[in-house]
């Protein structure tokens, strides 16, 4: 005998996780003024624009991959099409420093983004396609640990000189 989960539990439980994982700390995994959005408001271009160490991306290419990957879920998800290959090396391999302007660019189009994959989340009437319930998780799992990325490098960034962050990454870089 198999046992279900109604629908009418799930939904609202993987939304509840996906907004706290974004914007409002429910207490169901993170502490109050942990989310994502919370965190990214009080980054500044030039902490954005470092690593923790000449091996770890900077904040802003964390920032840029998770809106990557939100924007290649909302496509999968719509279309049904796993297939397509997508370059998901390009970001760390471009994203590094960024101007104020372009700090506020980048969290702007992770907004529109994540708009854009709830807007296709909450239009799903059964959850019965192939990756709907999968998406949703894998939103949260993903997103999760990218934001434990950015708040253990920021940590990093904060305790150090930016003048020994940058030797260390122009060194790397070499």
């Amino acid at each position: 005998m198999s046992v279900q989960i109604p629908l009418e539990r799930l939904k609202p439980t993987l939304l509840e996780l996906i907004d706290e994982t974004f914007s409002q700390a429910h207490g169901m995994y993170l502490d109050k003024g942990t989310t994502l959005y919370e965190t990214l408001d009080g980054v500044t271009a030039e902490e954005a624009s470092r690593s923790a160490s000449a091996q770890t991306a900077t904040v802003a290419a964390q920032v840029e991959h998770v809106r990557f990957y939100l924007d290649v879920l909302d496509e999968i998800v719509r279309t049904g099409n796993y297939e397509k290959k997508y370059n998901w090396r390009e970001i760390w391999e471009t994203v590094r420093e960024v101007t104020p302007e372009q700090w506020e660019d980048l969290k702007r189009r992770l907004h529109e983004s994540h708009d854009r994959v709830m807007a296709t989340i909450n239009s799903f009437e059964n959850w019965d396609g192939p990756y709907d319930i999968g998406g949703a998780m894998s939103i949260v799992a993903h997103t999760a640990y990218h934001l434990g990325g950015i708040r253990q490098a920021l940590g990093v960034i904060r305790s150090t000189p930016a003048e020994a962050s940058s030797q260390t990454s122009a060194t790397a870089r070499s």
